[in-house]
């Protein structure tokens, strides 16, 4: 069920949503400063192509610098994102096929706006470590 749903995901949302993201990522590399939001940006844009089966956790080492790369990620890049989430979410949920879809954008907005200090891993190994997934698609 899992390769169905990435597949019809790929289609209707997935890639838009990955080429925001990358290009995201390519202005957070010009401006070279801001490199590591950069690759936070390309992780992120690789869990939106084939979100199903993965799931977001939030890393124990996370510290202030996450923090405070945040604040400015959600300023720079997050909020547009994660409007991009809302606005094909709410376009999915219209279709009777597009409810799981859109469930699954509106999953993606809190990684889109707070990515620093999380890790993408696959729910079969957070269900072995006896963990739930935080934010699970």
């Amino acid at each position: 069920m899992r390769i169905a749903l990435n597949i019809i995901w790929l289609v209707l949302a997935g890639f838009w949503m990955a080429l925001l993201y990358v290009l995201a990522a390519v202005v957070c590399f010009v401006l070279i400063i801001t490199i590591p939001f950069g690759i936070a940006s390309l992780r992120i844009a690789a869990f939106a192509l084939w979100p199903f089966g993965s799931t977001v956790v939030t890393r124990p080492d996370a510290g202030v610098a996450s923090a405070i790369g945040n604040a400015f990620w959600f300023i720079f890049c997050g909020w547009w994102l994660a409007l991009g989430h809302l606005l094909t979410g709410v376009l999915l949920c219209l279709t009777i096929i597009g409810i799981p879809l859109g469930l699954a954008n509106f999953k993606l907005i809190p990684v889109s706006l707070f990515p620093l200090g999380r890790e993408i891993v696959s729910v079969d190994s957070v269900e072995a470590a006896g963990g739930g997934p935080r934010f699970g698609i």
